[in-house]
């Protein structure tokens, strides 16, 4: 049984490895060509297949649901409009970013008006969102804004979170791309208790599980050792815990940071909430960058995207490890139609 509405998968930058590992994935999942869209730059697109070997046809599209008819074994594109420059593999540049930004945006759109039912996104690089003019530092940021806008609303209006996964932990971050001082300011009740609530909801209500146990990680060493070391755990962590409780949700800590990720692997918890960028993600992606899932919480829409950046330095190879994004798929078909 084919979908009536499809996941799509972004290209990404065009001078990482974004493309090729696509085209690797089609590849080892061929019954995926009824299933997915990737929305990008035909010729970036089939230089990839030939750069990746073997034979993999391109099934160009008209509209979203024309990838019913895609046999097995194809590559579905529904190409980004506009005539678009030849892209130099490895390198930072505005015509670039401009094209991953685009596919984002006709992704976006087609979420939001129903059109399909996950994004999936390939790496995109900063800096050439940048040189393109793209006022986002990330895929989340960029989302954000565009739901944001489509439903009405500010971006306060619609917060999101960043979650990283792999098979033993799930990750959610209180703050993400913005300095660690920034970050620390970013550590109030009302953001803290929020997250607590999209992280409950993600599993509850989207994954559908009867419970969700959720760790908070402390700010300080040793969760501020009672005052010790620090009194963000006493003024805002712990009281943000009681009021998550009050609302139903299982919510325990605040936790160690140096441990709780090793109970949460162990499965003492389903996901660890974590104070900043870093402290979360160190621990996720030493357990397993390879199968690395990020998700975004609080859209509309159901986006996930491989662990990973653009990669430059394989760009172009045919080296690169699709294994990420092959998760990311995985993830976004979850629980939808076979």
């Amino acid at each position: 049984m084919t979908l009536v509405r499809p996941i799509a998968i972004t290209m990404g930058d065009p001078a990482g490895i974004g493309p090729e590992i696509i085209a690797q994935v089609f590849r080892r999942q061929p019954h995926w060509s009824s299933r997915c869209v990737v929305v990008g730059d035909v010729r970036v697109l089939r230089e990839a297949a030939a750069l990746t070997g073997g034979r993999l046809p391109l099934a160009v599209l008209q509209d979203w649901s024309d990838v019913a008819q895609v046999p097995s074994g194809a590559l579905p594109v529904l190409p980004i409009p506009g005539d678009r420059p030849p892209i130099q593999r490895g390198a930072v540049s505005a015509a670039a970013g401009l094209m991953g930004a685009d596919s984002i945006r006709l992704a976006a759109q087609a979420a939001l008006s129903g059109q399909v039912s996950a994004i999936v996104t390939a790496p995109i690089n900063k800096a050439a969102f940048q040189a393109a003019g793209v006022d986002h530092p990330g895929h989340t940021e960029f989302f954000q804004s565009l739901a944001a806008d489509h439903l009405g609303k500010s971006v306060d209006e619609l917060p999101v979170r960043m979650m990283l996964s792999n098979h033993e932990l799930n990750t959610v971050l209180v703050s993400i791309h913005v300095s660690l001082r920034q970050a620390m300011e970013l550590i109030t009740l009302p953001r803290l208790l929020e997250t607590c609530r999209m992280t409950h909801h993600h599993f509850t209500v989207r994954r559908g599980q009867p419970r969700c146990r959720i760790a908070v990680a402390g700010l300080n060493p040793h969760a501020g050792e009672g005052g010790l070391f620090g009194t963000e755990e006493i003024e805002v962590i712990e009281p943000t815990i009681r009021a998550a409780r009050q609302e139903g949700m299982e919510v325990s800590g605040p936790w160690p940071p140096d441990t709780v990720f090793m109970q949460a692997r162990l499965g003492a918890y389903d996901a660890v909430v974590a104070m900043y960028h870093d402290q979360g993600l160190i621990p996720v992606k030493y357990m397993g960058l390879a199968h690395g899932v990020n998700t975004t919480l609080g859209l509309p829409f159901l986006r996930t995207s491989p662990d990973h950046g653009t990669a430059f330095d394989l760009a172009g190879t045919g080296r690169a490890d699709p294994a990420s994004l092959e998760a990311a798929i995985q993830v976004a078909l979850a629980g939808l139609p076979p």
